[in-house]
């Protein structure tokens, strides 16, 4: 465990067994992480799935918290999470009961087996981006703010519940 508060961008998504619920109650399980607080969440989208179309579209949104955890710690914790939700991996891209991600842990730049930061394909997926943008407008992702990559992103399929 660090000393310092770390800020850290979660992006939560579903698309099995009421994907909703799952995604509701992941967030409220984010609020009882060890030494973390619940800081923001965007709203919920409805989003096409990437990959495999042969799937129910996803249901989509992005928390932020402030952590004394480290980021593989709280990559532990996540996963955890996800084991709770009996989320099992079948197959990449494929329907899942809950899928969380760190995208974002301060400006940290990392590149470890497990864990590559900032998270390395959301500046190219709106059902990131745009939740993002819900709590955290004056964002900068590396050096591209958050702001400049929604101009160029379509929204097409993503729908804000």
């Amino acid at each position: 465990m660090s000393e310092s508060v770390h800020h850290a961008y979660i992006g939560l998504g579903s698309n099995l067994n009421g994907p909703r619920q799952h995604v509701e109650k992941a967030l409220i399980n984010l609020q009882y992480l060890p030494v973390t607080t619940l800081v923001a969440v965007s709203p919920c989208y409805a989003s096409k799935p990437v990959g495999p179309q042969d799937q129910p579209d996803f249901i989509n949104a992005v928390a932020r918290v402030d952590t004394r955890l480290s980021p593989l710690a709280l990559l532990d914790q996540l996963q955890a999470l996800e084991q709770q939700h009996r989320r099992r991996r079948l197959r990449h891209w494929g329907p899942r009961t809950l899928d969380l991600d760190l995208l974002l842990f301060d400006d940290l730049d990392l590149d470890l087996p497990r864990l590559t930061l900032p998270h390395p394909a959301m500046q190219e997926r709106a059902f990131v981006l745009f939740p993002l943008a819900d709590i955290a407008p004056e964002l900068t992702i590396g050096a591209t703010r958050l702001k400049d990559l929604l101009l160029h992103m379509k929204d097409d399929d993503l729908q804000r519940l």
